[in-house]
């Protein structure tokens, strides 16, 4: 059925293959990320077979329905309302308020198992974690942490790139390597974990330059798409197009290329306008806005031209084609990292896989 989303789980394989050997031999942790294909039952069976040593997601329900062997890290800090669930459904969580850290201690009590938690520092990005110069908070959070009968200080942790843009370098990681030894000296705690951000490290990891004492990374986008997220390059040696879009062609004709009459928004509220190309071939897909961010499709076929899309259905250029495309036919795409989010998250696409050789 179509529109579908195909996994090629060889090319998704190497990928993992290459990523956890690379951590594994510099003495990083590999936590692979699933969220973006929303815990997908066959790429979850793919990592659990894997050398990786953990499976972290932001959701509560894809950790849930899990089949694993390995560690489940929420990436997500916590909901309080959601604090059992949390203690349920995974092994470790990142936080970052000290209220919060009360609930989970309850929580694990309740359940009678120990809850491991990731402080998480803000180093500059301004997403989660404690301000890095607030170091009396810290050591509050941190010490109420080591303290708790039924939760264990795992370690500390920074998110970088995904909201301030921030790179990582020497100075924000090698500042986060100074907090965790600072936290050790004061609590005599061991403090195995800390965790260095996501595949925007990837230049680092792969000059071989992460700072001495990071020893955990969460690894998403270099897994599905090959890229490093600090450059938005792929990464040689990596796979970029381990997913496939498909979507079939229900209508082909010769129509004008600026629509004709008095014009106002769109059923998005957009006010766009377009150029007057003369007339071409445009296809109509049935795929559209509900199911697929339109902005981070690459079609295949490099002759395709994307003009836009409304809930429902994309409209493609197929003027300057060399392939007679004809109605029923199906037209691919790469997705990027927003795209496959979508995806995956829409009921209305189907899933596909490409079976292990």
């Amino acid at each position: 059925m179509y529109p579908r989303i195909t996994a090629d789980l060889n090319k998704l394989k190497d990928n993992l293959d290459f990523l956890v050997a690379l951590c594994h031999e510099q003495g990083v942790m590999a936590a692979i990320v699933t969220k973006v294909f929303c815990a997908d039952e066959r790429i979850v069976s793919l990592i659990n077979g894997s050398p990786a040593d953990m499976l972290a997601d932001s959701r509560t329900q894809n950790l849930e329905g899990m089949k694993t062997n390995k560690p489940r890290l929420l990436l997500r800090i916590g909901m309080q309302s959601e604090a059992e669930r949390i203690v349920s459904v995974s092994e470790i969580s990142m936080q970052s308020e000290l209220s919060t850290v009360t609930k989970l201690d309850e929580a694990a009590a309740k359940l009678g198992t120990i809850h491991k938690v990731i402080l998480m520092i803000d180093m500059g990005d301004l997403r989660e974690g404690i301000f890095n110069t607030d170091r009396a908070r810290i050591l509050e959070t941190a010490s109420a942490i080591s303290k708790a009968r039924h939760l264990e200080l795992y370690g500390v942790g920074v998110n970088l790139t995904c909201y301030g843009g921030i790179l990582p370098d020497e100075t924000n990681l090698g500042g986060l390597v100074g907090i965790a030894e600072m936290l050790r000296r004061e609590l005599g705690e061991e403090i195995p974990v800390v965790s260095g951000g996501n595949s925007s490290t990837m230049g680092m990891l792969l000059s071989h330059s992460v700072p001495k004492g990071i020893n955990h990374l969460r690894l998403g986008e270099s897994f599905v798409l090959g890229n490093d997220t600090a450059t938005g390059k792929p990464v040689r040696g990596l796979h970029t197009d381990c997913f496939v879009l498909e979507a079939e062609i229900v209508e082909l004709q010769m129509k004008p290329s600026k629509p004709i009459g008095k014009s106002g928004p769109n059923a998005f509220g957009e006010y766009l306008e377009y150029p007057d190309r003369g007339n071409m071939k445009r296809a109509i897909l049935a795929i559209g806005r509900q199911d697929v961010s339109v902005d981070g499709l690459t079609p295949v076929d490099p002759d395709i031209e994307i003009i836009g899309a409304s809930s429902d259905h994309l409209i493609i250029n197929l003027t300057g084609c060399d392939k007679d495309y004809t109605l029923g036919d199906v037209v691919k795409f790469i997705p990027d990292y927003g795209a496959l989010l979508h995806l995956y998250t829409s009921k209305y696409v189907d899933k596909a896989y490409i079976d292990l050789k």
